[in-house]
């Protein structure tokens, strides 16, 4: 069972504690003791969870973006059939309480790091995650505490900010983070403490470039969007590529606690056994159906046949004589020893193809339709999956260079979404937000007649911590409807 803390709390937190998770690296620290820490130290742990929350934090973006569903012998979760998450029914989000946690780290790390000249990578850093952490509240919650996090002695009660006015801002971190890269060529290099890049402080700056991106995409049916115009300032960077994808890899075994994140929770524990996870969550018929329409052979992979068969089923279903529907398969749960992705090369690639179809970095139609190709070969050889050229070939997985600037959106997005299935679900939801694609064979809401709505959730709500402990700051976000109220960038 987690324990949730209020953004109250987590800015007073000890280095080393996201919420209550307890994997690889975990640091227990004194907290009226804080500078007996490394910047070394605590750059690993909070690298590695960062890595857990993306690895198991958002299961209901897979359920409720089509990808998986409860297998029908087990007693479903009313919560995510019925959208029946509420503060008043006791549904608290982990995101809220692991990410201030995990922030807590990286501010922590990055005020050790300022004004020390040879730790002005670990600073860097810092600033970076504490960048991608942000991203992802204000993706899950809109307007969260954000220029008062961090500083209890001063407020108590921290206000929130805009979601907007939070992205504009981690635009400037991340530049200012590129810059202080590029200016800290004497300082110490993170070396094995850097467990995504070892140190390798040029691929540390199309990590904040490729985040910036990502930010600048988001926002792409806003007439303002202050990453876009930012974007040609730090062209030069380049992205994530498939030799800097951002994957923690930490020394992950088959050893108690010492797990892949992912593996552990949706595949075996340390002794084989299958856990929780990979028994409850299984194919849904509608990442599976869209996956037909295109022939896809990742089928295959991201769920585990039954007698040679995908085996699917429905949020919310029904049956009389329950049927074991196909588990998540091995192109994910590759072993207890792989590297859990934090940001990927084929997302990378596929926010470089709708920037480029849309004019905002250069090389227009031609290079869209590359890194296009190129999104799907990632996905392919992450899977394990083979050649994608067969696939590629199709006629309606080919590019459309010819079509209309929504064409090539939703084809990007189409293939996006496959890509991302299982490892990355809550990136894969913001875009269906975003854009309304991909257009799904069926509606993936729930099937369960006392669900709350036939559409699906628009955001998630605040947690009973915020209710409890910050109620005043709480209180000027208003009501928040979770089918209507909807992220600032959202479609």
């Amino acid at each position: 069972m987690k324990k949730y803390i209020s953004i109250i709390t987590a800015a007073a937190l000890t280095i080393g504690i996201a919420g209550c998770k307890k994997g690889y690296l975990d640091q227990e620290v004194n907290p009226n003791s804080p500078s007996v820490t490394t910047p070394q130290y605590t750059l690993a742990g909070a690298l590695e969870q960062a890595a857990s929350i993306q690895e198991e934090d958002y299961p209901e973006y897979a359920v409720w973006g089509g990808y998986w569903c409860n297998a029908n012998d087990y007693v479903p979760n009313t919560q995510l059939a019925e959208f029946n998450v509420t503060v008043s029914n006791g549904f608290s989000p982990d995101a809220w309480t692991d990410l201030y946690g995990n922030l807590t780290n990286f501010n922590n790390l990055q005020a050790i790091s300022t004004g020390v000249a040879a730790d002005g990578n670990f600073q860097a850093i810092a600033m970076i995650m504490k960048a991608y952490d942000f991203e992802e509240l204000v993706d899950n919650f809109n307007n969260v505490p954000y220029s008062q996090a961090f500083n209890a002695s001063k407020y108590l009660f921290p206000a929130y900010d805009t979601g907007q006015s939070i992205y504009n801002d981690l635009v400037k971190q991340l530049d200012a983070a590129i810059t202080l890269i590029g200016a800290s060529g004497s300082a110490t290099n993170p070396g094995t403490s850097d467990i995504y890049y070892g140190g390798n402080m040029t691929n540390w700056a199309k990590f904040a470039n490729t985040l910036k991106l990502r930010l600048a995409i988001h926002q792409s049916n806003l007439t303002t969007n202050a990453a876009q115009a930012d974007l040609a300032s730090t062209a030069s960077i380049g992205y994530i590529d498939a030799t800097s994808e951002a994957d923690a890899q930490p020394g992950y075994t088959d050893a108690l606690g010492k797990e892949n994140p992912f593996y552990v929770t949706f595949g075996s524990d340390q002794n084989g056994n299958p856990v929780f996870g990979y028994l409850y969550y299984v194919a849904n018929v509608v990442a599976v159906n869209i996956m037909a329409t295109y022939n896809d052979p990742r089928v295959d992979y991201f769920y585990a046949p039954l007698n040679g068969v995908i085996v699917t089923d429905q949020l919310g279903a029904t049956h009389t004589n329950p049927q074991q529907a196909s588990p998540i398969g091995t192109g994910l749960l590759q072993s207890p020893e792989q590297s859990a992705p934090v940001f990927s090369s084929y997302e990378s690639f596929f926010l470089q193809s709708e920037a480029a179809a849309r004019g905002w970095i250069s090389g227009g139609t031609a290079a869209a339709e590359t890194y296009y190709k190129d999104g799907i070969n990632a996905s392919f050889a992450a899977l394990g999956a083979g050649s994608a050229a067969t696939y590629e070939a199709q006629v309606n997985v080919a590019y459309p260079t010819t079509g209309t600037i929504d064409n090539q959106v939703q084809a990007i997005i189409t293939q996006k979404y496959i890509s991302l299935n299982g490892l990355f679900n809550l990136e894969a939801y913001n875009e269906f937000r975003r854009t309304g694609y991909p257009v799904l064979p069926q509606n993936p809401a729930s099937a369960d007649v006392a669900a709350n709505s036939q559409t699906l959730p628009t955001r998630l709500p605040y947690t009973i911590d915020e209710l409890d402990n910050n109620p005043t700051s709480l209180a000027q976000q208003g009501v928040i409807n979770i089918f209507t109220s909807k992220i600032f960038w959202a479609k």
